[in-house]
């Protein structure tokens, strides 16, 4: 027999009320179609197990979206997901397909988890070249050894960021003001975006 967890309750509890339905009846729909599914909270959102993860759900400020795990398995190219998930932004109940349907989908996903199909691995991203420092920047940072340094402990990514904030000035002031920046936040050991970090 399934189990439910009391903080899918409580997560339905708090969201919007236009999710509230649209929640209840995805969750009621999973549990019809595999009755053993275990609920349980990941990434501050509901999730479906059995026998791995089935599929999981979600409520934001204007929509509601629905994961199925291994969803390009069971819809093909239907089954890729964007952020909301296979079937988009959901703002009623209507937006799901027909509960017929929705439940032959959950019952594919339960038959692929006890068949121990793995979900497809994404394609790996394409690794960025290094960026190409400019030549202000190179004068700058061979005057200032601390703020060398810095740059060149940072990983490409920060090195790039600082990179782009200086060359994308749309002004010689711009650009300068943003050089000198650079060096000091560099010297102190900072990336560009410090002051977001925790």
């Amino acid at each position: 027999m399934g189990k439910r967890d009391p903080r899918v309750d409580a997560y339905i509890r708090k969201s919007p009320d236009f999710a509230k339905p649209i929640l209840t009846h995805i969750r009621e729909v999973i549990h019809e179609a595999c009755p053993d599914v275990t609920e349980t909270m990941k990434w501050s959102a509901p999730f479906f197990d059995y026998k791995g993860v089935l599929a999981g759900m979600a409520a934001f400020k204007q929509h509601c979206g629905l994961n199925l795990w291994k969803g390009s398995l069971i819809m093909g190219d239907d089954g890729k997901r964007d952020s909301a998930g296979q079937f988009g932004a959901l703002r009623t109940i209507d937006d799901l397909p027909p509960k017929k349907v929705l439940v032959g989908y959950i019952k594919q996903a339960a038959k692929l988890n006890e068949d121990g199909v793995k979900t497809p691995v994404r394609e790996a991203k394409v690794k960025k070249p290094e960026a190409k420092v400019p030549a202000d920047l190179a004068a700058a940072l061979k005057k200032n050894r601390k703020a060398q340094s810095g740059f060149d402990a940072f990983s490409p990514s920060h090195r790039r960021e600082y990179i782009l904030w200086i060359t994308e000035a749309k002004s010689e002031a711009t650009r300068q003001r943003r050089l000198t920046t650079a060096i000091e936040w560099m010297s102190e050991g900072k990336s560009r975006n410090w002051k977001y970090q925790r």
